[in-house]
């Protein structure tokens, strides 16, 4: 429990995790079924607090006394296990409430995830439990393990093997492929202390309880699997409490590839589907997102041995010069440098090496270090004393036979160093694998997972040395008039004085309702013009022929008013159209679109990207949750594809990022003030010597959901 949460819920999560006494509801006396399962677990496990079983059929069980009703329970009971059919759940947690017990984990399946008459059933629950008083983990779920303390309120098979406590707490979704991931785990010999499935999430979610069990201070990393969100809050709530302790957070989350697309206005909506969004969220709060349940534990393994990466500097030694190269290829892909190593750290080498290896990084030491060990030994030593170097990997394959050597040797090159290094070993013998791990030793059967792992473990380091970014939310520009009541498109001269007002930069803008007003507005710009069809029905303009550009006397400007209007009746003939906008062109030669969606999950999210007409097409992008500081905004540029055109190419000359990433937080933290904004597309955003200016604007208001 965090010590700075006294509340009464957190007070009970605690008693849910960490019971003295536990009654399971249902026994059966039946020790291989599914209500049986806890009790043998609790037994065999050797659970020191009360174990009460509740069921009429029997007075006792496993000698235990078993009493016949909820109501018979003694007091004091910190929780129980509801492991009895659906119908009768509802009526168990109502009965759980009036004796006082203020948790249950509901094992029982038929909820939810049945349909709607499941789902009708679970809300009935989740309303039970509430109003007696009853924390709920699930329903539909395998329970949970505390190993630390010997809790198995759980009927997982995971349970049946050796489950020792180990640095890692795992909450998972899933109660199959959580089981499968936690067996993994416990197959590297790495260890739990806490195993959750969370179920249907009735009442207590993911991040809540994976909040709970991060505080203990026995855990080191904490692992989730995800198969969808709500709770976008807890979630970077406990985000921000993981990197504060220093835990690193490593999150699998199922359906990247779900297009998730909503109908939207603005470019911003149609990109910000839900598994972008989400993977630049949890990117911005330090979190690790691994592809798999391979790639999970291999980032778990790296986070969970204690030596700190200071840095992305990658130093490689291998038995081939090949798998070198691959590594290399791989770091460069994965964000880690393969430094050229210093004068001294070569000279070092070269007075061990063989005539025929390599002194550069990566190191080819060559097949020789099975007759001369210490070529591997001081090649690895002096690759990690290099200042460049961060953390090393040492690559080499089989040597069945030499066994023993070579453990020897990485036990010596651990107590030498201090820096993380990893082995790699492919198709390494069993007891290598086992004794190596056994040292606190990691080591992986492919290169490239070893280097992914790396970069895991220099992005989680390099996270806790940046300080946490500035949150503020400005105070929220004065809405122009009629914008308070407004629902959908707003017009776009209000749009962009609302954003002018707000300190984002925007083009002057004139809205003309004939070619009279049109030609004044030319005149009084006294520059070309670009003309804009302006409707509360059009949201891209160029889709319907609505842009016309460079216009610098009288007579095109009249002819491109009769052409928009001729243009959107031709392609948009239900559009309302309320006149032309009239704007001086605007100068820069890069153009970037900017935008803001309110996300269902998290809220006001901010997107910037490869601006005009392409967006949509080439997908440039990148998101960030709402507010956030001028470095994150550079975070965000340094992930663009296009990044080399801001720094300047084929002769032009490089735009200021700061100024651009001003600009996205600002309008960040407007728009966290700013709760009616549903949509916002500034596309596109000129740059040029003067900074960055929004020339076009499409801002739709909605009411927030309740």
């Amino acid at each position: 429990m965090n010590p700075t949460d006294t509340s009464p819920r957190a007070q009970v999560i605690a008693r849910l995790l960490h019971p003295r006494s536990i009654a399971v509801v249902g026994a059966s006396a039946d020790l291989a079924k599914i209500n049986g399962r806890p009790l043998k677990h609790l037994i065999d496990k050797g659970f020191g607090g009360r174990i009460l079983p509740v069921n009429p059929k029997y007075r006792e069980i496993a000698g235990l006394a078993c009493f016949a009703d909820i109501a018979s329970l003694p007091d004091g009971v910190d929780m129980a296990v509801v492991a009895v059919p659906a119908r009768e759940v509802v009526a168990s947690v109502e009965a759980l409430g009036a004796r006082g017990v203020p948790a249950a984990v509901v094992f029982s399946s038929g909820f939810g995830e049945m349909g709607e008459a499941g789902r009708a059933l679970e809300q009935r629950l989740a309303d039970t439990a509430r109003r007696a008083g009853v924390l709920l983990c699930g329903p539909n779920c395998l329970g949970f393990i505390n190993a630390f303390e010997n809790v198995y309120a759980t009927f997982s098979q995971y349970a049946d093997g050796e489950t020792g406590p180990g640095p890692i707490a795992f909450v998972t979704q899933s109660g199959a492929f959580g089981t499968a991931i936690a067996a993994l785990v416990r197959q590297r010999g790495l260890g739990l202390g806490y195993f959750i499935n969370t179920g249907n999430e009735a009442d207590l979610q993911f991040a809540e309880l994976m909040l709970a069990v991060v505080e203990d201070p026995r855990i080191r990393v904490a692992a989730g699997y995800l198969e969808g969100l709500t709770d976008g809050d807890g979630l970077v709530r406990l985000a921000q409490r993981c990197r504060e302790l220093g835990k690193p957070l490593v999150l699998t989350k199922v359906g990247r590839m779900a297009s998730g697309a909503r109908a939207a206005a603005s470019h911003t909506g149609a990109l910000a589907v839900e598994d972008a969004v989400f993977d630049a969220v949890i990117r911005q709060h330090g979190v690790l997102r691994a592809r798999n349940e391979e790639q999970m534990l291999d980032m778990l393994e790296a986070l969970a041995q204690p030596r700190v990466c200071e840095g992305f500097g990658l130093g490689i030694a291998t038995q081939s010069g090949g798998a070198g190269v691959m590594m290399a290829d791989r770091a460069e892909e994965v964000g880690l440098a393969v430094p050229e190593l210093s004068a001294a750290t070569q000279q070092r080498l070269a007075a061990v090496m063989p005539a025929f290896g390599a002194a550069g990084n990566p190191v080819d030491v060559t097949g020789q270090f099975v007759a001369r060990p210490e070529l591997l030994r001081e090649s690895v030593v002096t690759l990690l004393d290099d200042p460049q170097v961060h953390m090393g990997i040492v690559w080499l394959q089989l040597m069945t036979a030499h066994v023993d050597k070579l453990v020897g040797i990485f036990e010596e090159i651990q107590a030498r160093t201090t820096k993380p290094f990893f082995v790699c070993w492919v198709a390494a013998p069993a007891a290598a694998l086992q004794r190596l791990r056994a040292l606190g030793i990691v080591v992986y059967g492919a290169g490239e997972r070893a280097v992914e792992a790396a970069a895991a473990l220099a992005r989680h380091h390099a996270g806790r040395r940046r300080p946490p970014q500035a949150l503020e939310r400005s105070a929220p520009a004065a809405a122009p008039a009629g914008a308070a009541d407004h629902q959908g498109m707003l017009p776009s001269v209000q749009a962009a004085a609302w954003l002018q007002a707000a300190g984002v930069p925007m083009a002057p803008v004139v809205l003309a309702h004939d070619a009279d007003a049109a030609v004044a507005a030319w005149r009084y710009f006294g520059a070309p013009v670009a003309l804009k069809v302006e409707s509360p029905d059009i949201a891209h303009k160029t889709e319907v022929g609505g842009v016309l550009l460079r216009l610098d006397d009288e007579a095109a400007v009249r002819a491109g008013v009769a052409t928009l209007r001729a243009n959107a009746a031709r392609h948009a003939p239900q559009a309302r159209i309320d006149g032309v906008l009239v704007q001086p062109m605007a100068a820069g030669h890069v153009e970037l679109v900017v935008g803001v969606q309110r996300d269902p999950v998290f809220g006001m999210v901010v997107m910037v990207g490869s601006g005009g007409v392409l967006v949509e097409v080439l997908k440039d992008v990148a998101f960030r949750r709402a507010p956030f500081g001028v470095d994150e905004g550079l975070a965000m540029l340094a992930e663009l594809r296009m990044g080399a055109v801001l720094d300047g190419v084929r002769g032009q000359p490089a735009v200021d990022r700061r100024a651009i990433a001003q600009l996205l937080a600002d309008l960040s933290r407007w728009a966290a003030a700013t709760p009616r904004l549903a949509e916002l597309d500034l596309n596109p955003v000129r740059i040029g010597a003067d900074g960055p200016v929004a020339v076009d604007c499409v801002m739709v208001l909605r009411d927030p959901p309740a």
